[in-house]
């Protein structure tokens, strides 16, 4: 190889070497912070109708059929805009919303898939959410476990778990307790 050519290759080498520590450098100044756990708990409070339903079938199987044995049946999906409350009473002070969806994916036992922003409107978290991304065994109405995906604001990097308990369920209303244990960055 000639002096010249060498040369050029040493000079791309270096060209290549800066532009990718300038990139890296943009890249390193954003910290995390220290981690920290945060308990929630606050009551799911569900309306199934009436006026302003909180949860509504917005597809379904052709030729599915709703019954007692299989309230949500395979493949339903559902949209849920669900107020978050401080106290068991649907009357108590509101702390967020639950917005997202819910499919119907058992087969055999009633199991759904379970997507939903846990949106906080007031107090410390006001303005900062968490995700649960997970299977929910709705008819295990004494202990049931959902993962924690994520989150944003001051859950940004956010993961764990919440565990429900369903307080109260008729044809009309669905009340859950939930306890939520996130891990997440000051």
């Amino acid at each position: 190889m000639n002096n010249e050519r060498m040369n050029n290759v040493i000079f791309l080498h270096l060209l290549l070497l800066f532009v990718l520590t300038i990139v890296s450098q943009g890249h390193a100044h954003y910290s995390l912070g220290k981690e920290k756990v945060t308990h929630l708990h606050f009551f799911f409070q569900e309306r199934l109708n009436g006026d302003r339903p909180t949860t509504v079938l917005v597809a379904k199987p052709k030729d599915t059929i709703i019954n007692a044995s299989s309230p949500l049946p395979f493949g339903e999906v559902y949209v849920l805009d669900v107020p978050l409350t401080e106290g068991l009473d649907p009357n108590s002070k509101v702390v967020g919303q639950a917005q997202g969806f819910a499919v119907g994916v058992g087969q055999d036992k009633l199991m759904v898939a379970f997507m939903v922003d846990f949106g906080f409107t007031s107090g410390e978290f006001n303005g900062s959410s968490i995700s649960a991304l997970s299977r929910n065994p709705i008819l295990e109405t004494n202990h049931r476990e959902i993962a924690i995906v994520g989150g944003r604001g001051k859950f940004r990097m956010a993961r764990g778990f919440a565990e429900l308990h369903t307080v109260t369920a008729t044809a009309s209303v669905v009340v859950v307790e939930y306890n939520v244990t996130i891990f997440h960055y000051e």
